[in-house]
């Protein structure tokens, strides 16, 4: 596919969305934004920033052409990277009418939806006859807040059709972004979706105040859980220890701008799983994908007893202490 690199569309508003669109415009001369609300919009041109999310970057509001119709922004670019909540992306993309099917879409959501279970480029698929060749999927490990500081960084673009998962990745990659393609489409999204997850269970442990010790075993055995998962779902030849993987999952363990983490640690300090998420500014992505992954897990059994706690937990009421306790003897 020739990619036409002035009809790019960055659809969302948030921290990820902006990091996206900071790196496009490295190498894009214009990007095509959508923003759910007019007034964002409005205020984004006074400040030359996005008003909620990474605000110290600012724009050339001449190389952005702002949308607040989705119809009109998919109708009008041919790569579409979807950078929403999984929570937000069907009641988003229903009042789409334009045919998606020729389009080439990256999902850059690490999340689920959740009423269905479906992994992005499953719904895509489904809904909107989108070739599995034409989607691909965006893989850190990236946090947006250090994309915003020009912290070197890596991405992988995963794609079965690897030509163009390289033509996109050339579109972000620059001095501070190192690029790399894999055609692992369902095990980079769901990678992306489980160590949210984990990340969660690290942040309820950190809470209960378990050490550094104890997150170094919870990594090393979540990594094999995630492992056992994927090959079992989409079974190929792949090196969990590459950075699409191992890396997504430390950073998002680790980092102090992991927001599911954060979520956890909410919860392992006593916080209601309601009030961590009213308190939260940010969709703490694995609290969704938490319940979906228990779900999927029904039909293959696979052995997941990290993000089984961390369900217990979420949708149980189980109290975290117990299943904290009752995870370090499963724990290897």
């Amino acid at each position: 596919m020739n990619i036409s690199t002035n009809k790019v569309a960055v659809i969302g508003s948030g921290s990820w969305a902006t990091a996206l669109s900071k790196m496009l415009l490295e190498n894009v001369g214009q990007i095509n934004w959508f923003f759910r609300k007019k007034e964002t919009v409005e205020r984004f041109k006074k400040l030359k920033s996005n008003p909620r999310y990474l605000q110290s970057v600012e724009f050339d509001l001449d190389r952005i052409q702002f949308y607040t119709n989705i119809n009109k922004i998919t109708s009008e670019s041919d790569i579409l990277v979807l950078a929403v909540p999984s929570a937000f992306l069907p009641g988003i993309l229903e009042k789409v009418k334009s045919d998606l099917r020729h389009k080439y879409i990256l999902s850059g959501i690490k999340g689920i939806v959740s009423e269905e279970n479906l992994l992005m480029v499953e719904y895509l698929n489904k809904h909107f006859n989108v070739p599995f060749e034409n989607m691909g999927v965006i893989a850190g490990p990236c946090h947006a807040e250090e994309v915003a500081l020009e912290k070197l960084s890596y991405l992988t673009l995963a794609g079965l059709d690897e030509s163009k998962a390289a033509n996109f990745a050339r579109l972000v990659n620059c001095n501070y972004i190192f690029t790399s393609v894999s055609d692992d489409i369902w095990g980079t999204e769901y990678t992306s979706v489980i160590k949210n997850i984990i990340a969660i269970g690290a942040g309820i442990a950190h809470g209960l105040r378990y050490g550094d010790n104890f997150h170094a075993v919870l990594v090393s055995n979540a990594i094999r859980e995630i492992k056992r998962f994927v090959d079992t779902v989409h079974p190929i030849n792949r090196d969990i220890k590459d950075s699409a993987y191992l890396g997504d999952l430390m950073v998002t363990v680790y980092s102090q701008f992991s927001r599911n983490r954060m979520f956890g640690t909410m919860i392992g300090k006593g916080y209601s799983v309601k009030n961590a998420i009213l308190d939260m500014d940010m969709v703490a992505e694995g609290y969704y994908a938490s319940k979906s992954i228990y779900e999927i897990n029904k039909k293959y059994g696979v052995s997941m007893p990290i993000s089984e706690a961390v369900y217990r937990i979420l949708y149980e009421n189980a109290s975290p202490k117990r299943e904290v306790e009752r995870l370090t003897k499963k724990l290897t």
